[in-house]
Formats: structure tokens, sequence, C-alpha cells
């Protein structure tokens, strides 16, 4: 037995596959070891860190898969996982995911689309973590699996708008922060500026160094990400534009990573939306859907965040879209349309929070329309809803995998569901 305090012994490992968080992974005395940083055909030497995890020490044989890393803080930055990964092998890695998926949902033969993707630096959101140490003000995202913030001096996913903000963030965080003090910093890149909203316990006065950024639209202030958020400074009214309708969204509201994405997501709706017309979009945060689709269909908005449905309102009237779009405020993981809620509608979106929408789904498979677009970020929780959705006699036709989290194990899909109309069940 091991000596408590001994170091823990080296061990080799041949890696062959990529599991479904990026790690590598081998096989070690019947159990899967998961090693980050290696690629299928890696040989390693390794100190284990727990029955299932391993860390690599160094290459006894290394993969032809592997490539220099774009950003020198790969390895120490939990931002990304996969690098070090050939482009072409990257690709063909994320676009299996869908298959994968489908598969455990219970749908083998549903077609699957072509990978869409976003290019490097066209992230436009993210959400950094700041700690004041005697060191000074660190800015960045979480090292792998602990809690230590990698101070970022740039990164290729972020869009230039946002680096830019990096380093005056940075040098403004050291006159708010007090020593020791932690924050979380959430940026979104808008037509008019950036759109900051600081997470934690942070008074308004205090911030008076954040609102001076350069080319800052608006801060707002919260104690946590479900807290109420307070405007702290606007310069200009942050913009949003949805397939070109603007919208003024609120502090802290929900949008897609990438403007690709958001377009991918657009396209692969309203493609299985087909001639539908009548369309309830569920989780439908500030329009980004329903917006666009508004123009040649009658939309119900649907979404527990008030503020967000008040701007998508006011944008359809802005638009001319009043008489197509109506909204309502509720929440669906509570109270899930249902019965005759959902009679009359040709189709229905849902496009909810990483969690899914089991309630939902399930209402759906009792009493929805013929046609349902499930929209999501975690092949888990889809797999989990469209289960509940074939229940009801759906059957997923098309998956659409699109990637706009570049280098991470995180997926959208878009799966368009169907069902013969001589089993759509009556509204009850």
């Amino acid at each position: 037995m091991r000596a408590t305090g001994a170091p823990a012994p080296t061990i080799e490992l041949d890696i062959d596959a990529l599991g479904d968080g990026g790690d590598g992974v081998a096989s070690l005395g019947g159990r899967r070891m998961h090693v980050p940083w290696t690629l299928p055909g890696d040989r390693v030497a390794a100190t284990p860190l727990s029955a299932a995890r391993a860390l690599p020490t160094s290459w006894i044989r290394r993969s032809p898969a592997h490539v220099a890393p774009r950003c020198g803080h790969f390895g120490s930055c939990g931002g990304c996982a996969l690098q070090h990964l050939a482009a072409e092998a990257y690709r063909a890695w994320k676009q299996d995911i869908a298959p994968r998926t489908a598969r455990r949902a219970g749908f083998p033969d549903a077609e699957i689309a072509a990978l869409a993707t976003s290019p490097p630096a066209s992230r436009r959101r993210a959400t950094l973590a700041a700690v004041r140490s005697a060191a000074g003000v660190a800015l960045g995202f979480h090292a792998p699996s602990r809690p230590d913030i990698v101070d970022l001096a740039a990164c290729p996913v972020m869009s230039p708008a946002l680096v830019t903000l990096l380093a005056p963030l940075r040098a403004a965080l050291a006159d708010v922060l007090a020593p020791a003090q932690r924050c979380d910093i959430a940026l979104t890149a808008t037509e008019a500026g950036a759109d900051m909203l600081a997470l934690g316990d942070l008074r308004h006065d205090a911030l008076r160094p954040l609102a001076a950024l350069p080319g800052l639209a608006r801060l707002a202030r919260a104690p946590t990400p479900d807290g109420d958020p307070e405007i702290v400074a606007q310069h200009r009214q942050p913009r949003i534009d949805f397939d070109g309708i603007a919208v003024e969204p609120p502090p802290g509201v929900f949008l897609q990573a990438t403007r690709e994405g958001e377009a991918a997501i657009r396209e692969a709706v309203a493609t299985g939306l087909g001639t539908a017309r009548r369309v309830a979009d569920l989780f439908a945060g500030a329009g980004t859907l329903s917006l666009p689709l508004a123009r040649d269909r009658h939309i119900l908005a649907v979404d527990s965040h008030r503020p967000a449905l008040s701007a998508l309102d006011r944008a359809a009237r802005a638009a001319g879209l009043g008489a197509r779009v109506s909204v309502a405020a509720r929440d669906l993981q509570r109270r899930p349309l249902t019965g005759d809620e959902l009679a009359g509608f040709d189709a229905a979106i849902f496009d909810p929070p990483r969690e899914g929408a089991l309630p939902q789904a399930q209402a759906l498979a009792r009493s929805g329309p013929d046609r349902v677009i499930a929209v999501s970020c975690n092949p888990v929780s889809f797999a989990r809803d469209a289960v509940a959705l074939a229940a009801g006699g759906y059957r997923l036709e098309r998956l659409t995998p699109i990637d706009q989290f570049l280098w991470s194990p995180h997926l959208e899909l878009v799966g368009v569901f169907a069902r013969p109309r001589r089993s759509h069940r009556r509204p009850r």
C-alpha cells in the first residue's frame, strides 16, 4: 500500500478514443481512464489522479493528429479542450456527436446534416472571472477542474471587440475589488458597443471605474447570474441585430454565442418548419427566432424572462411585425403549455437552457402539433427530451450539428421532429 504523501506511481497508457468531454480515453484494468490533452494514437506516461482520470507527464508516442495550439494559455485555461487536434479530425469528432446523440435517443436512422461552424475570434459573449491578489488582478477563465483563474492577455475564440477590453478592464478592476475579492464579468459585444454585467457583491458606487471604460455601451450589476440586474451607467442603448431586425436587449439577456451560429440555427429551424404558419416559440428569449420568423408566420413567443419579452415586443412593433407576434410570460419548466393551449399551432419550437425542457417535451408528446423543432446546446438533455417526444409518436427527421463553441466539447443541435397526422392526439 502506498504511504500517505508518497508520489503517485507513473503508468503508461495507450489512448484509443476521444471522450465526450474532449479528453483522450485509455483502457486500464477493465476501466476507462480519461487523460486531458491526449489524442487517439498517443502513448503517454501519466500520473493517476483518481480511478477514472490521469494527468499526462510525457509522451512516449505522439499521434500525427497533434498540431500546435493557437493559444499560449492552452492546457492551463479551461476555456478550450481541443486546440491540439488537427482541424479535419476536430471537425470529424464534432460531427460524430450528432449521430451518437440520435442513436442514444433511439433514432439511428435520422438524417444528419453537415456540421455548421463558427470561425475563430467570433465569440461575441463571454463570462470572465476576476480576483484581486497581492500580485494584482487576474482576469480570465478558470483553470481545468480548479478554481484558479488564468489571466488572459488574448483569446483566439473571443471577438476582437471583447479582447480589446481585457487590459483596460483588468486595470479598472484593481480600483473596484478589495484584496482577495472575486467577481464575474459577463461581456456581450453589441452593435452599439460592449454590454457589461458585473456579478457579485459589488456596490453601485464602487463600479465607477468600470463605467469609464472605452467602448462601453452599458454597465449593470447583479448579485448573482439569476438576480435582477441594476443599470449603473448607460452611454448608449445596446442593440442586437436578429437577421436585420434591431432589438434593444435588457442587461444579461441570453444571446447565441456567435452570429454565425445564430444564423445556422435560424436556417435549420426555418427549413424544419416548412409550411407551418402558426408557430409557438417556447423559451423565446428576446426574439432570436421569433422576430425573423414573424416575417411570414404568426408567432406566439413564450418565456419566463419578462424584460426579454418586453424587448421582443418593442422590436416587433418597431419592425412592423406587431400584428404577427404575441408574447406570454410563463415559466415553462413549472407550467408547460399543454392541451388546448397547443391547439391551433402548426408547429412548436423549444430552445431551453442546458438542463433541457423535459416537462414541455412531455406536454408536446401528449398534445403537441405535428411538427416540433428542438434546439439545444446540450446533447445529453437533447437526447432525454427526444425520448419524451418519441413516446408521443414523434420521429426525428433531421438533426443539424452547429459548432459555435470552437475547440470545446460543447455542440448546438437542431432537431426536426414530426409525427403522422393519424397519430396526432386531440388536445386535452
